[in-house]
């Protein structure tokens, strides 16, 4: 059965301990913009180029800590790990080929997880899970 509805776009809500500190991360060293109406309680973050695709920002009131994000990309994995890593961000685990997608895994300040992806390498060997 499908819902007599038009989906616009499908957001994640993150619970955050401190918005400083996440805005510090998602729009200064992830590079999001943040939208205009948000505040020190509640924001929209979003990357240009994926209009679709906001990450809402709570400060202690919904969502769960740990939650897992997949974002999926099209660029170099191996550059992005090694800008990320000297912005000293927490790799979880580097990039790994995977038959779904090569991906590398990040965390955030209140320990959400980032799963960056693009493309597996078909002409590498494939690690399953």
């Amino acid at each position: 059965m499908k819902l007599p509805i038009r989906i616009e776009g499908i957001q994640a809500i993150l619970s955050v301990k401190d918005m400083a500190a996440s805005r510090a991360f998602y729009v200064g060293i992830l590079g999001f913009k943040e939208e205009d109406w948000g505040d020190d309680d509640f924001t929209s973050i979003r990357y240009e180029g994926a209009p679709c695709s906001a990450i809402y920002l709570c400060r202690g009131a919904q969502g769960q800590p740990g939650t897992w994000l997949w974002i999926g990309f099209d660029g170099d994995i191996f550059d992005l790990h090694d800008r990320l890593k000297r912005k000293g961000v927490t790799i979880r685990q580097p990039p790994v080929n995977y038959p779904f997608a090569m991906e590398l895994r990040i965390e955030d300040p209140d320990g959400h997880v980032l799963r960056f992806g693009t493309d597996p390498d078909e002409s590498q060997p494939f690690v399953t899970l």
